[in-house]
């Protein structure tokens, strides 16, 4: 038979527990601070993906590990408009070559079938430069809206420079039954012709942050919680077992 805690250990316990609490709570504070962001789709420039009033969650966190990839929906602030912040999709980066032509998109030679773009949506909108064999300069990036037709994006004000990108787009939390399933899709199909860049190549962290994903993020805490409390968890999984003293003869 255990013995009774005392009043001293009473106390103790029950200080571990709320300093438990206070760090979970602070950890999940940096979570949402540091390694997600909340935002709003405003237009229609990434339809038949993204549509016009949905919210998303953007991870700020795998950036911190690996550049970003062709085919990544991003959301950055806007070169044009710097107190605004755009969603776009990454077609070209540092040291790629870009040739536009029409409807057509051209990255170092390769023609891409671009299974996100509808055929609806296809098109060249008012101010969009002509583009052939342009450089991507080292640090920017080239984007395309998937709604050509009405999209404002690299076509007519230029590049992306690194500093401005504030994450990935992950994952679609509102509205509910909508077309989609929640996670952002990747295009790595689209892109897979197009030879790897160098600085990903190399990037131990790549390869694991690219395939985490951000529901395991929101997990980490949870997780952390349950390690901690494991002992308490033991206790209440565990059935208790009361012990019958039989009368002496």
């Amino acid at each position: 038979m255990k013995p009774t805690p005392t009043a001293h250990e009473k106390r103790h316990r029950l200080a571990l527990e709320v300093a438990e609490t206070l760090f979970l709570t602070l950890l999940m504070f940096l979570v949402i601070r540091f390694a997600i962001q909340n935002f709003n789709i405003d237009g229609t420039s990434m339809e038949p993906g993204l549509h016009n009033t949905e919210l998303v969650l953007v991870d700020k966190w795998s950036y911190l590990f690996h550049s970003p990839t062709r085919g990544d929906i991003i959301v950055f602030h806007a070169p044009p408009e710097p107190t605004q912040d755009y969603v776009k999709r990454i077609i070209g980066l540092p040291g790629d070559i870009i040739t536009v032509r029409g409807t057509a998109v051209i990255v170092d030679g390769v023609a891409l079938n671009e299974t996100y773009v509808a055929a609806q949506d296809q098109g060249v909108p008012p101010g969009t430069r002509t583009i052939t064999n342009m450089v991507v300069p080292a640090n920017d990036y080239f984007v395309l809206g998937d709604n050509r037709a009405v999209s404002s994006d690299s076509r007519i004000w230029g590049f992306v420079p690194r500093r401005n990108i504030i994450g990935r787009a992950a994952l679609v939390y509102w509205p509910l039954g909508q077309d989609n399933t929640g996670l952002v899709p990747g295009a790595e199909s689209v892109f897979a012709s197009i030879h790897m860049n160098t600085a990903q190549n190399s990037n131990p962290f790549h390869m694991l942050a690219a395939h985490l994903n951000i529901l395991w993020l929101l997990l980490i805490p949870a997780l952390l919680l349950a390690f901690l409390r494991r002992k308490s968890l033991k206790r209440w999984l565990t059935p208790s077992v009361s012990k019958t003293i039989e009368p002496e003869s």
